[in-house]
């Protein structure tokens, strides 16, 4: 059951560096650089989606970490 959890953990960690790589080294600033109104609402979008998945893992970290937190009994 360990092997499991720490499989699906660096799975996990390393598809989510792999795309904030991707998104950070590559798509982000070719979207940038393109210029064009539609390019730039992708990039902000993406960006916002990235921020939205970070916020997301955060959360969930502290909360396996200490699950009485945030009014759990």
């Amino acid at each position: 059951m360990f092997a499991t959890k720490l499989t699906l953990i660096l799975l996990g960690a390393l598809l989510y560096l792999a795309g904030t790589g991707y998104w950070f080294a590559w798509l982000g600033p070719d979207l940038l650089s393109t210029g064009t109104t539609e390019a730039l609402l992708g990039a902000f979008a993406g960006t916002c989606a990235w921020m939205l998945i970070t916020f997301g893992l955060v959360i969930q970290i502290i909360k396996t970490a200490r699950p009485t937190a945030g009014g759990g009994r």
